[in-house]
């Protein structure tokens, strides 16, 4: 039995304030991408629980979370049976596109599945929310805003990108720590995602009970605010980018190759950028393959 782990772009994020828990306040608009890893699970009558990966990765089991959604869903259930689980990693670490998080929540549908749980996507969401701020919006996927650290989801009509505009998502030949993207990133209080929420539900009917709305969006109107320059935004690139000047050249070199906008996604260090037609988009590709440690020319993805 397998899973896709499809990893996720930003395509606004702002930071509101710095919380007293010492966490941050977040606005932001998740959106999967057809790009990922692949798990793949076989039953174990035992209730161990094994993972092995497609080429060896870089730090202990017990950090992977694969191995802890795996350990969260088997306690949680009060499950006896354990599972063999390989991950297919293809995803960069480091990048801004919750490839750990996608794994990790791919891991909770899966095994829901192989268990025969049965748990529906809330309680799945729940168990991910435990495992970092990126996992419940992971678990189902889609488009859907994000407030509070990531937790606080209304999801909506998943978007589709118009006929033959490409996503190309490209990550630099650098890794951006999270706390050194928090260390110098504005507090900008409401006003900007109060308003840039309040552009987007002018365009689409957002349903508030997690399943998608009803209405057909005007995807022509929403693209103009979507691709539009002027309201893409992501707070992190005005403290990532005079650390980390390979992101901040990446995404210059997004604008100069022909893409209709161009954003860092999350706190980095990938970029993404959208264009008018494939051939645009691989030819971009083919042109930051020398400044690239991942690339993938693809869509947006909902299931």
């Amino acid at each position: 039995m397998h899973e896709y782990a499809p990893a996720k772009i930003n395509l606004f994020l702002d930071v509101i304030r710095k919380r007293e828990d010492g966490y941050h306040d977040l606005g932001t608009v998740f959106q999967t991408v057809d790009a990922g890893d692949t798990i793949e699970a076989t039953l174990r009558d035992d209730g161990e629980i094994h993972l092995t990966y497609n080429e060896p990765q870089n730090y202990p089991l017990e950090s992977d979370l694969v191995f802890k959604a795996a350990k969260a869903l088997k306690e949680y259930a009060n499950c006896a049976l354990g599972a063999d689980i390989h991950l297919t990693k293809v995803m960069p670490l480091g990048a801004g596109l919750g490839g750990g998080s996608a794994d990790a929540a791919a891991t909770l549908r899966l095994l829901n599945r192989l268990w025969n749980l049965n748990l529906p996507f809330e309680t799945l969401e729940s168990i991910g929310a435990r495992l970092g701020a990126d996992v419940p919006f992971l678990v189902r996927g889609g488009t859907a805003f994000a407030e509070g650290i990531g937790e606080r989801l209304t999801f909506v009509e998943p978007l589709e990108l118009p006929d033959d505009e490409t996503l190309l998502i490209a990550t630099p030949l650098d890794s951006v720590p999270t706390k050194d993207a928090y260390a110098g990133v504005p507090k900008s209080g409401p006003d900007r995602w109060e308003q840039y929420k309040a552009a987007w539900n002018s365009q689409v009917q957002v349903c508030l009970c997690g399943e998608p709305a009803t209405e057909t969006p005007h995807h022509e109107d929403l693209f103009e605010l979507v691709l539009n320059p002027e309201t893409c935004f992501n707070a992190f690139e005005i403290s990532v980018f005079p650390t980390h000047p390979l992101v901040a050249e990446m995404k210059q070199k997004f604008l100069e190759l022909g893409a209709k906008v161009a954003l860092m996604s999350g706190s980095g260090a990938s970029v993404f950028g959208i264009f008018e037609t494939r051939e645009l988009a691989e030819k971009a590709a083919v042109a930051l393959k020398p400044i690239s440690r991942y690339q993938a020319v693809t869509k947006f993805w909902h299931r």
